[in-house]
């Protein structure tokens, strides 16, 4: 029977394997993408599958954060003078942070375990092995298409949830509390830099969609062959895929947000 430092040891090698073994095969599933790329017919409708069925509620999402967003934000700057600044406040919130972070999240639950579900009943239904007794590459057939629509699908989702968000926060400042129009957009066009602002939140975007796609077919396509692997799989995207991207937001938010 092993010790305790000799159940930390293993625990800790296993921890080091398994990142091993998901750092190699993100690496196949990037030199698989150009081969997803010839089949650009098959990107098109993982698009559809990933982007437009998580439409609904990434819309309602960003609508509920705008209206949220801008009552929280209008108590708060009411107490310091400076409600006129409520438009940017709200913008910046979202195109920065809340945008690509909570689209990112809810993209793990909805897309990345629709996903891994749909690898995984691949595998256990034996159409992956029948793939490579046919001599193709499930990696370039199966999942270099599902990751390009991901990484394109994410950056999308964010900026229409950030923009609905704008919305539900104009509807919110102008038509409940009674700020002045012109004043909420303005003072937005003039405080919001295109390319540090919204560029850095794009990239964001497509960094968490590149670790929320490629964490969903990892575990779906490295799970057991059973029922209860597919499911135990499901909720390890989730989980490993939510703290990738708040791990991941920490980090690009110092890299770009930092004063020099």
């Amino acid at each position: 029977m092993m010790n305790p430092l000799q159940q930390l040891g293993r625990r800790a090698l296993d921890v080091f394997m398994a990142w091993g073994h998901g750092a190699l095969f993100f690496i196949e599933l990037i030199k698989a993408v150009p081969a997803g790329l010839v089949r650009f017919g098959l990107v098109v409708t993982q698009i559809h599958a990933i982007g437009n069925r998580s439409l609904v509620i990434i819309l309602a999402s960003g609508l509920a954060v705008g209206f949220v967003l801008a009552l929280q934000l209008y108590n708060t700057l009411t107490n310091f003078g400076a409600a006129e600044s409520l438009g940017l406040v709200v913008n910046l919130s979202l195109v920065r942070e809340l945008g690509p972070v909570v689209t990112a999240l809810l993209f793990a639950g909805r897309a990345g375990t629709s996903l891994t579900a749909e690898i995984g009943l691949m595998k256990a239904g034996e159409q992956i092995a029948a793939m490579e007794l046919m001599a193709i590459d499930p990696r370039k057939r199966v999942l270099a298409p599902r990751f390009i629509a991901g990484v394109i699908a994410m950056p999308l989702l964010a900026a229409l949830f950030s923009a609905i968000g704008i919305l539900g926060a104009w509807v919110v400042a102008v038509g409940l509390i009674g700020i002045d129009a012109g004043n909420f957009w303005s003072i937005q066009q003039n405080g919001v830099d295109v390319w540090r602002d919204v560029g850095n939140g794009v990239v964001k975007s497509a960094v968490f969609g590149v670790i929320c796609t490629a964490v969903a077919l990892y575990q779906g396509y490295e799970t057991e062959a059973t029922p209860e692997g597919v499911a135990y799989a499901t909720t390890r995207t989730v989980v490993t895929a939510s703290l990738g991207v708040l791990a991941m937001d920490f980090i690009l938010t110092a890299l770009m947000f930092s004063t020099p």
